[in-house]
């Protein structure tokens, strides 16, 4: 009996080693990523499966008691069972390894979890939100400052962003603008691939990278009225021209996840949008990583009325190609009977799981899934001096001047009174923009507290005026103020007894962002009215804006002598904006959205198509324009001025008459005229003025950002290829066709030398 119990003890043993061996082949780093897939896959049941396409919103204290009732409870046995994929707005070392231990150390088969969170303009040493950095121009700044978020957002343990927004948008009513790169896909496309390669870094298992995601996949940038979740109706021309070149070059960047969008496009939701997903993103450009819905989006085609119940909006959503589902809680619960019914091939949930396996092996977490959970790391890393010095040269370079009248700017640094005007001068909260839920609130440095660095002047400062208080990211409604004149006084002395007068206004933090959107484009609350009332007595004004969009701002652009677009500048917002005040920054800055005259005007955007009547030629009123106000922007797209000056002169085309698939040419010379070095963002607009397809009356197709001494000249040299000569049609193929091309190079996208040549 005894030989038998030590034979049956041997063989269970042996099977168990077995087993475990099997088990455990995918762990073997000597073998290729998608032989280690195939093998894990083979020990997976199809609750596993579905598992690593389940997303959950991590809500209770991990390293504390466990949940005992409800859906987090509910949440918690999933998780011990493998059918968790992924969470996200975990943070934090010790909080992240406690989850992991849990899918790593208590599962069957221990597959590691992705931990994603919204690192949309850094972790807690913030840049300027993403609108603000689109205004410097500088694709290797950009870069540093998403590998800075990176960076931070890895030492507190998590591996994947929800960034970048690369969305397209030329509607300023549509809070979500702050969080893209603007107007332009071609500026867009460039500054989506400086994220990607900025989150992603050189190695992707490196424990200071972290898997980027290109969102939202598509058009939610032309949703009607800017209104946010709306419905979203555009052209195939606008599509493939506009909307889709950004995500294509995250794409090409190696970008390794992609978030699907809220919108209808075409009728259908992009969450089941298999055009999008499978057609274009999986097939045309052979995207390996995988798509992750936006919060509930699965969910919500109920709402939209294309999905009749969960089961069908799970169907409909895995069969479009959306890969993981975060937060509907529908795959977890609907998708082993839809395939079990027949109903969904399991094929494509092996292709979903295979693509969501990729990425966790991509990132290391296979060989090591505690690799982002070092704790002196995080100590080291968060908020260090480096970090804090790239935020804040991303910073200076995000300032646009617009108006500088009187030689009000630079300020002098001795010797003179200033009156500082605005609640947002002494505000630590609002410059840190939206989207910054890991930031602690009031940690920004003011600019009441930048311009006091600089000692030799009498600095005076007077709120004027309270704009809101609200600190908190999910209010229903950001609460103005429009009725409280009491300090209106003490401001206007304070302006009256001064020589210069800096006047910060604008929007608080969480007037823009998502569910920010807005119907009124002017100055918040009645800043409006302290600005006019503060001119009566002085109109010696720096106007400061602070903002998460283009405002309207026709009062001021008129009056006001200097005016400075310093955004949401994120940590640094105070030293960033004393410092191009004073002079120690030439601004350099240059606008990725137009700025409207008023609301009336938008969407308004600088690559417009010409119309048929473009122009009052009969002198009428019939044509294209308003009766009431410029049809054209307040501010166009690439304008932005310098405390010193630039000429452009001798545009030259080395070949007037190319053929398709040769490389054109061209040089400009550009002079520092001023008194100032400085930095000039030289830009190359192209017109195909007769084609098969309408095109722009202008598009940007090139840009160099150039520093001059005072007096330096220097000749700038750009290449025109079938790539920025040709556009794609309506089936989406890329062409390239035979005719006249007027070409513009300068500092704006409405002024410049031009050219033409014939491509033959």
């Amino acid at each position: 009996m005894r030989k038998q119990n030590r034979i049956f003890t041997i063989l269970l043993f042996s099977s168990m080693f077995m087993a475990n061996a099997q088990t455990k082949k995918h762990l073997d780093k000597k073998l290729p990523i998608e032989e280690r897939i195939t093998l894990l896959m083979k020990e997976m049941t199809l609750e596993e499966k579905v598992g690593q396409m389940n997303q959950y919103n991590g809500t209770w204290d991990f390293t504390g008691p466990k949940p005992e009732s409800g859906s987090e409870e509910e949440k918690y046995n999933h998780l011990k069972r493998g059918w968790v994929g992924s969470m996200l707005t975990i943070r934090g070392v010790k909080e992240v390894r406690a989850v992991q231990k849990i899918a790593v150390e208590e599962t069957r088969l221990g597959i590691p979890l992705l931990f994603g969170f919204d690192v949309i303009h850094g972790y807690k040493t913030l840049s300027p939100i993403p609108l603000a950095e689109a205004a410097s121009w500088d694709l290797e700044a950009i870069k540093k400052s998403a590998s800075v978020a990176a960076d931070e957002a890895s030492a507190s343990g998590l591996n994947w962003t929800f960034g970048p927004n690369v969305d397209i948008s030329n509607d300023a009513r549509w809070g979500r603008v702050m969080e893209g790169a603007g107007e332009d896909p071609y500026l867009g496309s460039l500054i989506a691939e400086a994220r990607v390669k900025g989150f992603q870094g050189e190695k992707l298992e490196a424990n200071n990278t972290i898997a980027s995601c290109a969102k939202h996949f598509a058009a939610y940038g032309f949703v009607e009225a800017g209104r946010e979740y709306n419905s979203v109706d555009i052209s195939t021309s606008k599509l493939y021209n506009t909307v889709l070149p950004p995500f294509k070059a995250a794409v090409d960047a190696g970008v390794r996840t992609f978030m699907n969008s809220f919108n209808t496009l075409n009728g259908v939701p992009a969450t089941g949008n298999s055009f999008l997903q499978r057609e274009v993103l999986k097939g045309d450009w052979k995207f390996s990583g995988f798509v992750v819905s936006d919060w509930a989006s699965i969910r919500e085609m109920i709402a939209h009325g294309y999905a009749i119940d969960g089961a069908d909006a799970s169907a409909k959503a895995v069969q479009a190609g959306s890969d993981m589902d975060m937060e509907s809680h529908l795959y977890v619960t609907e998708l082993v009977k839809l395939v079990k019914n027949g109903t969904v091939n399991e094929s494509l949930v092996d292709d979903a799981v295979r693509r969501i396996l990729r990425v966790k092996f991509e990132l290391g977490l296979f060989d090591d899934p505690y690799r982002y959970c070092d704790e002196n790391r995080e100590k080291a890393t968060i908020g260090n001096k480096s970090n804090n010095e790239a935020v804040l040269d991303m910073a200076k370079k995000s300032i646009v001047l617009l108006k500088n009248e009187r030689n009000l700017l630079p300020l002098k640094k001795t010797g003179v009174k200033i009156a500082l005007i605005g609640a947002l001068a002494s505000d630590k909260n609002s410059p840190l923009g939206s989207w910054r839920i890991a930031a602690d609130d009031d940690t920004a440095i003011s600019v009441l507290e930048g311009m006091q660095k600089y000692k030799g002047n009498k600095l005076v400062y007077e709120k004027g005026t309270d704009v809101s208080k609200e600190k908190q990211l999910f209010v229903q409604e950001v609460k103005i103020n429009y009725t409280d004149f009491s300090e209106f006084e003490a401001a206007k002395k304070a302006a009256k007894e001064a020589e210069i007068v800096v006047m910060v206004l604008g929007e608080i933090g969480f007037q823009s962002g998502e569910g920010r959107s807005r119907t009124e484009l002017g100055l918040p609350g009645n800043q409006q009215q302290l600005l006019e009332e503060i001119y009566k007595v002085n109109s010696n004004i720096v106007l400061v804006l602070n903002n998460g969009r283009p405002l309207s701002i026709p009062w001021a652009a008129e009056n006001v002598p200097a005016i400075v677009e310093a955004w949401q500048l994120g940590t640094q917002t105070g030293n960033a904006v004393a410092e191009v005040l004073y002079g120690d920054y030439n601004p350099s800055g240059k606008l990725p959205m137009s700025f409207p005259r008023n609301v009336g005007q938008c969407p308004i955007y600088y690559n417009l198509y010409n119309t048929g009547r473009p122009t009052d030629k009969d002198d009428n009123v019939f044509w294209s324009h308003y009766n009431d106000v410029e049809k054209t922007p307040l501010y166009p797209f690439g304008y932005g001025l310098s405390y010193t000056t630039f000429q452009y002169k001798n545009l030259k085309i080395n070949n007037l008459t190319p053929k398709k698939g040769e490389t054109i040419l061209l040089s400009v010379e550009v002079t520092n005229t001023g008194d100032f070095d400085g930095k000039e963002v030289v830009q190359l607009y192209v017109n195909d003025p007769v084609a098969s397809i309408v095109r722009p009356v202008k598009e940007l197709k090139g840009f160099e950002l150039v520093f001059l001494k005072k007096g330096e000249t220097k000749i700038i040299q750009f290449e025109l290829t079938d790539k920025e000569l040709g556009f794609y049609d309506n089936n989406g193929k890329f062409n390239v066709e035979s005719g006249l091309f007027n070409i513009m190079v300068g500092g704006s996208s409405v002024e410049g030398l031009v050219d033409r040549f014939e491509l033959k």
